[in-house]
């Protein structure tokens, strides 16, 4: 099974593009574990990845073996089994301001006007880039390890709500939803 990548470096942060499919992978972070046995040192790998099509999901997925690219491989796969949709604006930004916590992380995710960018730190870069999402601002707090990161921004993500969403719930339109908004 030969599989054509494409390797992108984008702030320290590995990003592979598979051809045949719509699906791009970040590689955020490779951890090397030794476990002391009688004789020396057995190392093993564990590989987070990020999984996402660009257009409103994405997937964040771990995995552990004696190789890197084994890891990598069952991170994938970890990756797209857990994929979820996250309701943007515009295709490009968030509806509203949320913030997710996971942990003893904790992270702030505002929506931003165009042409503001992906201001984000760290792993959160990375999952925006995979979701597709062009403007945001992003502060974590807490905590820098990318475990705790993700997680909280994936809690972020499940928390916000489309207007429709909310329109739904109390029983009124859209345009009544939008129209409420503070100015």
């Amino acid at each position: 099974m030969q599989q054509e990548w494409k390797v992108l470096i984008s702030r320290g942060i590995f990003m592979f593009e598979n051809d045949k499919n719509d699906f791009s992978e970040h590689l955020v972070t490779i951890n090397r574990v030794a476990k002391v046995v009688k004789g020396g040192r057995r190392f093993g790998f564990a590989a987070i990845m990020i999984v996402g099509d660009s257009k409103g999901r994405v997937g964040i997925g771990t995995g552990k073996a004696k190789e890197v690219p084994e890891a990598v491989r069952k991170a994938t796969e970890n990756a797209k089994s857990k994929m979820i949709r996250v309701h943007l604006k515009e295709n490009r930004t968030l509806h509203h301001d949320v913030v997710g916590r996971f942990g003893a992380g904790k992270v702030i995710l505002r929506s931003a006007a165009p042409g503001t960018g992906i201001i984000a730190g760290g792993p959160m870069r990375a999952l925006f880039e995979s979701l597709g999402i062009k403007d945001v601002v992003a502060k974590s707090t807490g905590t820098s390890n990318p475990h705790n990161m993700l997680k909280a921004t994936l809690n972020a993500f499940k928390v916000s709500e489309s207007p429709k969403s909310v329109a739904s719930k109390r029983s009124k339109k859209i345009n009544e939803i939008n129209n409420n908004k503070i100015k």
